[in-house]
C-alpha cells in the first residue's frame, strides 16, 4: 500500500513557534500554480486532502497532514505570487526560510516546478535555501501532460544538466492529471523514511510495579 494513502489533516500553522512536535515530515514547496496541492491529492489518491484553489496564492499557511508514526507531510506557502500585500509576502518569505533552513526534523524536500517554466529565479532561491540545511530535495517537473514525450525528454535532461552542482537534488517528470511518475515519488518519500533510526520500543516498568 501507498504510504501516503492514510495520509489526514492534522493541523494548520502560521507561526513557527506553532509548529507541532514531529518524527519526520517530508515538505512540498513550490511556485504559485505550479501544481502543488494537485501533487499531494494524486499522491494520497484523494481529491480534496489539500485544497486546490484556481487563484494562486491560496495556501497561506503551512499545513501538516499525518501519515502515521509521527510521519507527517507538509504543505508550505506557494511563493512568486505578486497579488498580495507587501506585508503578507515578506511573512512568507521569512516563514518559508525559516522552515526550510531550521526545522529538524525536516528530512526531505518535494520541489514543484512547472515543467512548461522550470528553474525560476524563485525555485533556484528555494534550492539555495534548503542547500545549507543538507538534505535531499526532489524535484517534481509537474504538468506533464501539456507536453509531448519529446519536449518532457529535453526539459528533463536540461534540468537535471543546470542541476550538476546540486548533488543531493533529483528530478523526475510528474502529472497529477495523467499520474505519470507517481511510483517514482513513492519510491523516493518511501526511501526517505525509511533511512531513519528506529524508534526505541517504550521501557517496560520494573515487575514490582506491574
Amino acid at each position: 500500500m501507498s504510504i501516503f494513502q492514510n495520509a489526514r489533516f492534522y493541523t494548520t500553522v502560521n507561526h513557527m513557534k506553532d509548529l507541532p512536535a514531529t518524527r519526520a515530515e517530508v515538505a512540498f514547496v513550490g511556485r504559485s500554480n505550479a501544481g502543488k496541492s494537485s501533487a499531494i491529492n494524486t499522491l494520497a489518491n484523494r481529491t480534496r486532502l489539500a485544497y486546490v484553489s484556481k487563484t494562486p496564492g491560496r495556501t497561506q499557511h503551512i499545513n501538516f497532514f499525518e501519515l502515521g508514526d509521527e510521519c507527517f507531510l507538509v504543505d508550505l506557502p506557494g511563493y512568486g505570487y505578486a497579488e498580495v500585500p507587501e506585508a503578507v509576502r515578506a511573512h512568507w518569505v521569512e516563514l518559508l526560510g525559516r522552515y526550510l533552513q531550521t526545522r529538524q526534523s525536516l528530512i526531505g524536500l518535494l520541489l514543484i516546478m512547472d515543467a512548461r517554466h522550470p528553474l525560476k529565479d524563485l525555485d533556484r532561491r528555494m534550492l539555495e535555501f534548503f542547500r545549507v540545511a543538507g538534505r535531499p530535495v526532489h524535484i517534481l517537473l509537474s504538468k506533464a501532460d501539456k507536453m509531448s514525450r519529446q519536449e518532457q525528454s529535453k526539459v528533463l535532461t536540461l534540468v537535471k544538466r543546470e542541476l550538476a552542482d546540486y548533488p543531493s537534488v533529483s528530478v523526475q517528470m510528474f502529472s497529477s492529471l495523467k499520474k505519470t511518475g507517481v511510483d517514482e515519488v513513492e519510491q523516493v518519500v518511501k526511501g526517505w523514511f525509511d533511512a531513519l533510526p528506529q524508534q526505541e520500543p517504550p521501557l517496560l516498568p520494573p515487575a514490582e510495579e506491574l
